[in-house]
């Protein structure tokens, strides 16, 4: 379960799974305990008139394992005449055996895992002919396999009047120093026929990029803004816009580029969307402090409450890029460990990377790996425990086909995206001790040379290796004397999962691909 220390609050579209699973399945059963499935679909308001939406379930088990004869069936006959549901592609065999009802069958063999994911067995969510604003339904998505009990969810539907929320499509580009202020503009134009009755912006801010203010109608986690929203009336072809003050953290590092991205849906989509994560044990936030910040009509560039949905998604981005000036590095530290044990004992290695600051460093949107983690195994010990993200080094390439496999004598290991100030990333390593050395030594090194936007180079590389201590007897230390090991492979922010809001958006099903027009997203996680 995704802890509120997370600093980016929203995940991609296989990890989103991740909530998902965590609250919707079972409690982890016993190892005796069958195998249990599970599904999740998300709830969805569709425009009136529209062409559509088109979504996927999410698909997990209980725990890893590869099924065959996967089949989702989708009962719709409670949206009879609301909406109509109809395979999206044709690589899976879909049968209706009923009037409602829809049956669809992959005939190869799949891995489901703890964490879910979507893309199987996408349809196409069509308003009948006479489907009008306010008309509701439920929609039941069954998932089966061979040998093993299915499982349901019930997603509700509904038909909403037709708006079309737009965002500029220039973003604004602005400078500023770690400890800086600076403003930007949220702007929102109905590029629509119809009135847009009330709207809800989501951002997807870096961790650098804090608010400088709170508003009661926008909601806050850990300092960070998270949502807004407003009750005011944007008619057909008018604009609004409010400037909003920002504070770019001390720790962020320099120079560089923070980003800072917002999108705009309707009341109703952004009720579909936090029901999505509710259902993953994710929060919004709680609202500000501060008075309600409101959204004023300004001249439009443009031309021409009961449930409204976007016809347009596509267009409801934009956004920021902050270029960080100044200097302001980051000192990465190995993290080594002293042991005991007697031979045949079993003993962790709680080892990895601290960071000393001053800067936080943060790939979360290049998805990269703040470092690269190399273990070299103490002599007369043998790694009997290894995690799934360390491989096996032979040179400088990791065999990544047996990634997690003990009996190497190297590993290199990719930890988390995010690292603030005086955090610590410790990957645990059980070690057996196969023979008794005085001060068997192994070591811990990392590459603090990140091939990531931004980051150029460690502050003080001399103190990127540290020792692994066996049975040490002179008391000297594991390299940077703190070898204290941890019972937390990754502390502090970034003990969440960390990556974009687009492919949530998507994967939510909140103003998910229309079924016309398939672009792709601006956005890039």
């Amino acid at each position: 379960m995704l802890t509120h220390s997370t600093r980016r609050w929203l995940a991609g579209l296989g990890v989103a799974g991740a909530f998902v699973a965590a609250a919707a399945s079972p409690a982890v059963a016993a190892p005796e305990a069958p195998i249990e499935l599970g599904v999740y679909f998300s709830d969805t308001t569709i425009a009136a008139g529209s062409e559509g939406k088109i979504d996927s379930p999410l698909l997990f088990a209980s725990e890893p394992v590869v099924v065959e004869g996967l089949t989702v069936t989708y009962d719709y006959r409670d949206l009879s005449g609301v909406v109509q549901v109809k395979p999206e592609s044709s690589s899976f065999d879909c049968k209706s055996p009923e009037a409602g009802v829809l049956v669809c069958t992959d005939p190869f063999e799949i891995g489901l895992e703890e964490w879910a994911f979507g893309g199987l067995f996408e349809v196409a969510l069509t308003p009948a002919a006479k489907a009008a604003d306010g008309d509701t339904g439920n929609l039941k998505v069954t998932v089966s396999a061979e040998g093993l009990a299915p499982a349901s969810h019930t997603a509700k539907l509904r038909i909403g009047e037709g708006v079309d929320l737009a965002a500029p499509g220039e973003e604004t580009n602005i400078s500023s120093a770690p400890g800086g202020t600076f403003s930007a503009p949220l702007t929102l134009s109905n590029a629509g026929k119809t009135a847009a009755k009330g709207a809800a912006v989501v951002f997807d801010l870096d961790y650098a990029i804090r608010p400088e203010k709170q508003y009661s109608n926008c909601t806050y986690e850990d300092g960070h803004l998270r949502t807004c929203a407003f009750d005011e009336v944007t008619a057909a072809g008018a604009a609004r816009s409010v400037s909003l003050s920002y504070v770019l953290g001390k720790d962020t590092y320099a120079p560089g580029s923070e980003y800072g991205y917002y999108n705009w849906m309707t009341i109703a989509e952004f009720e579909d969307f936090n029901a999505y994560l509710q259902a993953g044990g994710i929060s919004v936030g709680k609202p500000g402090n501060g008075p309600v910040l409101s959204l004023p009509e300004v001249p439009s560039k443009m031309g021409a409450r009961g449930f409204q949905a976007d016809t347009d998604p596509m267009n409801n981005w934009s956004g920021m890029t902050v270029k960080v000036t100044g200097k302001n590095g980051t000192d990465l530290v190995a993290v080594g460990g002293q042991l005991t044990g007697k031979a045949g004992d079993v003993v962790t290695a709680s080892v990895g990377v601290r960071n000393d600051g001053p800067a936080a460093l943060d790939f979360g949107r290049s998805g990269s790996p703040v470092t690269k983690i190399d273990i070299a195994v103490p002599e007369g010990t043998t790694a009997v425990e290894v995690p799934e993200f360390c491989a096996p080094l032979d040179g400088d390439q990791q065999d990544w086909e047996n990634a997690g496999k003990p009996g190497a004598k190297l590993y290199r290991c990719y930890p988390d995206i995010f690292i603030g100030v005086g955090e610590k990333q410790l990957v645990d390593i059980g070690l057996r001790i196969d023979k008794v050395i005085e001060n068997a030594a192994g070591t811990v090194t990392i590459n603090a040379k990140c091939e990531c936007e931004g980051f150029t180079e460690d502050l003080k590389p001399a103190n990127d290796v540290a020792k692994i201590l066996v049975n040490a007897t002179g008391g000297t230390g594991g390299g940077d004397g703190d070898g204290d090991g941890g019972s937390l492979p990754i502390t502090g922010q970034s003990t969440g999962l960390i990556a974009g809001l687009g492919a949530l958006l998507l994967a939510a099903g909140v103003g998910g691909y229309l079924v016309a027009k398939r672009r792709r997203t601006r956005f890039v996680a």
